[in-house]
């Protein structure tokens, strides 16, 4: 029996955070948003995906899934998974968008929309959450979801597959140790730049009453504030939990390497986008300089192609791919490979709505079948908007519970479409 998907819908659906300044930092003060797409089937479950964006600009993934959508019409989930690598490339190289790209920017996002909402409808179909689905995937149809091209220099096929191929072992010894244990998170809501230094103190001292071991701030302002609230912040976690700080782009380099001088005493783990996000070079550069802080980057990396040159250049200690920036579970697939090949721990972003729910599936499957260690793994969790979907995240005491329920854990309940729907919906009005 086939499943064939005979309409894509796509809603722009808008949550007004700036007014708190959620999510604030360096560069953005936004409005979390999704552009979210349901894949309906001819009696079967409807598959969902979505990207992430900041509020304006929104209707342009929007209108760029609308664009997509004639290459999933019509087709059916077993000819789609029959030959997975032409269907990504007819979503990320059509010959008419590549131009708008390629592989890059909104249609690069809307495509990944897409993608995934095409993995979370093979999800529900084969009644799996998508980390077990893909972790028990044989190692050859790993390989084969996977494009190459353009990666082939830094990873090949036959290397892939023996890295899946060897995760295979002890796999049900990872997955009873997550069950027991949960997997590793960080919080990042305490410390959103536009927040008053008394609700960054209090966020923190409720974050460690909670059992949250680490915890990240935003950093990018003046640097004289910088270094206050980071010493409000490693005050009340104590010497022996993990400070993360994250510029989100807005350095130039030599700053950058000037600015971390001055954060260093309060111990950070790692620096994140301490620089422009395509700027591979300067990453390496401030890398050097800043050791033995990690660098971290990826929440905009546009592609597989800019994270094999991150890690061949050694610019990177942590690699945060994004579930939805590039083009979906198929790409994410080979930078998870990339990373092993390099030994560069992965830990996902997730400052957005519906990343929590996303991430944790590939944390988990890169723990379960590729990476196969926790050493220096987190997750990101915000404490933001989870109520939105129909199978929110759930963390307990700074560790993110499995989830259960088939798919990719980012349907939304179809009330939070209405009310946040944008312009029409009552949030709005």
């Amino acid at each position: 029996m086939t499943t064939r998907i005979t309409a894509v819908d796509v809603h722009d659906v808008r949550f007004p955070t700036a007014a708190e300044a959620d999510g604030s930092d360096a560069i953005n003060r936004g409005d979390y948003s999704a552009t979210y797409v349901e894949l309906r089937t001819d009696g079967g479950p409807t598959g969902s995906g979505l990207t992430f964006t900041n509020g304006r600009g929104n209707e342009l993934t929007v209108g760029a899934v609308r664009a997509l959508a004639h290459h999933v019409e019509g087709r059916t989930v077993e000819e789609i998974f029959a030959a997975p690598v032409d269907f990504w490339r007819s979503l990320t190289a059509d010959p008419q968008l590549r131009w708008l790209g390629p592989e890059k920017g909104v249609i690069h996002m809307a495509a990944g929309a897409v993608v995934n909402a095409v993995w979370d409808l093979r999800a529900r179909l084969a009644e799996r959450p998508l980390w077990r689905l893909l972790a028990e995937m044989p190692a050859e149809e790993l390989v084969a979801a996977i494009d190459f091209r353009h990666i082939s220099d830094a990873l090949t096929p036959a290397e892939a597959l023996a890295i899946l191929t060897e995760g295979e072992k002890g796999l049900d010894e990872r997955l009873d140790q997550l069950r027991k244990q949960g997997f590793p998170a960080y919080t990042t809501s305490v410390g959103w730049l536009g927040y008053p230094d008394d609700k960054v103190r209090e966020l923190t001292r409720a974050a460690v009453a909670e059992g949250w071991t680490a915890v990240k701030m935003k950093v990018g302002g003046p640097v004289d504030d910088d270094v206050r609230r980071a010493g409000i912040i490693r005050a009340e976690i104590g010497p022996d939990a993990l400070l993360m700080m994250d510029a989100n782009q807005v350095w130039d380099v030599d700053e950058a390497v000037a600015n971390m001088a001055r954060l260093r005493p309060f111990d950070p783990y790692w620096i994140e986008e301490p620089t422009h996000a395509d700027d591979v070079l300067g990453h390496a550069r401030v890398a050097e300089a800043v050791a033995p802080i990690r660098v971290a980057t990826g929440e905009v990396a546009a592609n597989r192609v800019i994270f094999k040159q991150l890690l061949q250049a050694g610019a990177i200690g942590v690699c945060q791919v994004d579930a939805c920036r590039v083009g979906g579970v198929n790409e994410v697939l080979s930078i998870l490979l990339l990373a092993a090949k390099f030994g560069v721990p992965v830990c996902p972003h997730a400052g957005g709505v519906g990343l929590c729910e996303y991430v944790q599936h590939l944390a988990i499957f890169d723990f379960l079948r590729v990476g196969r260690s926790l050493d220096g793994r987190m997750i990101e969790y915000v404490d933001h908007l989870h109520e939105h979907f129909t199978d929110p995240v759930r963390v307990e005491e700074g560790r993110y519970r499995l989830p259960d329920k088939p798919g990719y854990s980012v349907e939304m309940r179809p009330e939070s479409i209405a009310r946040f729907g944008f312009p029409d919906g009552p949030a709005w009005r």
